[in-house]
């Protein structure tokens, strides 16, 4: 009887999943690219690009080259906040060629307490981007130093804000897929991602579901200002999707897409590089409590293995009921794993890469236990004042697939 109402559960589990949560196995909206030529006279508001960068020497001349080569034929500036780095990050962003003088390199001063590293960096970048451009109404870019621009991406950006009076545009960007774990990996990192975070939910304006993806976030000056600049997030190492809820949930419209203009350059080889990005903030989205952990953790089990194992070691009716979970479940990774051009028998192994999450979410609260805290570009997080936006509170088993690549609290 037991067994029969546990399948019951985690096939009405599923089905509630597929047709009501925001449509979040659909591979999503993705822009399609716009041309700077293409974009009015009097449609082309300044753009400030901040991009902060820590200990970034094998991708920040990439990175400075894609976003110096826009062409958005409005004002662009680039400001790249040099976080302190020892390996020459700034020196060479520096020796970028740069003829229409779009670059700006500023050197970061020591971060105040209270401050993530990330969110400084980028204070200081916002603050030098006001100081170029003191009465611009138009946008700020915020992006990674791991991170590469097709030529149209700014141009796509700013026309997709215009069109649809957005007052924030992200874009999930493309992701690294070479190695055998990111083949493994990755597109369940895009999928949990889009099951915390529907698509269709964020971009509904009747939702309060926000989020964002930290790569690319495109935001209006008069939308920052509205939520207290950059210092109302000054805590966060969830940062991009804490920006998000802030400027949903003061009236703004956002968006949140897939990008096919801007590429992650940062490799993940072994899957103990995904542990680690996976693990260094997964117990924060859980507001460091144990009681959330716990109730992740069940809720991984129920949705994820439990359907396998009644499909295979059940019998009769809970088999049946489990094989449909199952088999909802794989269906609804495929057009994921279709976005990343791998093959639909990886679905196969669904449980054992949601097992692989939810043990990096454990060891993500045992470092927070053991004072380890959030580590990431050499500097540790034990619990910053406003590290956790209120928002985050209380998501439910979802939070542990967390959304961390891309997302550097550095």
């Amino acid at each position: 009887m037991l067994v029969l109402a546990l399948s019951a559960l985690v096939c009405v589990v599923w089905f509630g999943l597929i047709f009501c949560h925001g449509r979040f196995w659909q591979a999503g909206p993705v822009l399609a690219p716009v041309r700077g030529s293409r974009l009015a006279a009097g449609n082309c508001p300044e753009v400030c690009v901040v991009v902060p960068a820590r200990d970034e020497a094998a991708s920040v001349v990439q990175c400075i080259r894609s976003l110096l080569a826009q062409d958005y034929p409005g004002a662009l500036h680039v400001i790249l906040v040099d976080d302190n780095s020892t390996d020459g990050t700034g020196r060479l962003a520096r020796s970028v060629p740069d003829p229409r003088g779009r670059l700006t390199v500023v050197a970061g001063r020591a971060r105040p307490p209270g401050w993530s590293g990330k969110l400084w960096a980028v204070a200081q970048g916002v603050a030098r981007a006001r100081e170029l451009a003191p009465d611009s109404g138009g946008f700020v870019l915020l992006t990674d130093a791991d991170i590469t621009h097709d030529p149209r991406h700014v141009s796509t950006l700013v026309a997709k804000a215009q069109a649809d009076h957005l007052d924030q545009v992200s874009e999930m960007v493309e992701l690294n897929c070479a190695s055998q774990a990111e083949r493994m990996l990755v597109p369940a990192f895009v999928f949990f991602f889009a099951l915390l975070y529907p698509f269709a939910s964020v971009n509904n304006p009747r939702s309060r579901v926000a989020g964002a993806a930290g790569g690319t976030v495109l935001v209006r000056w008069s939308a920052l200002a509205r939520i207290g600049g950059i210092e109302s997030l000054r805590g966060a190492l969830i940062d991009d999707c804490t920006l998000a809820a802030h400027v949903k949930h003061s009236g703004g419209r956002i968006y949140l897409g897939h990008s096919c203009l801007a590429r992650s350059i940062r490799p993940y080889p072994h899957p103990a590089d995904i542990w680690r990005m996976v693990a260094r903030t997964a117990y924060v989205q859980l507001g460091y409590s144990p009681l959330l952990l716990a109730g992740t953790i069940i809720g991984m089990v129920l949705v994820w293995i439990v359907p396998m194992q009644l499909a295979l070691l059940a019998h009769g009716l809970p088999c049946v009921l489990g094989a449909v979970a199952w088999v909802l479940s794989m269906a609804s990774y495929t057009p994921t794993l279709r976005r990343f051009g791998q093959s639909s028998a990886w679905a196969l192994l669904l449980p054992v890469i949601a097992g692989f999450y939810t043990l990096a979410t454990i060891g993500s609260a045992v470092d927070h236990h053991r004072g380890r805290g959030v580590v990431w570009k050499s500097r540790a997080y034990t619990e910053p004042d406003g590290a956790i936006s209120t928002h985050m509170r209380g998501e439910g088993t979802a939070t542990a697939m967390n959304r961390t690549m891309g997302d550097d609290v550095g």
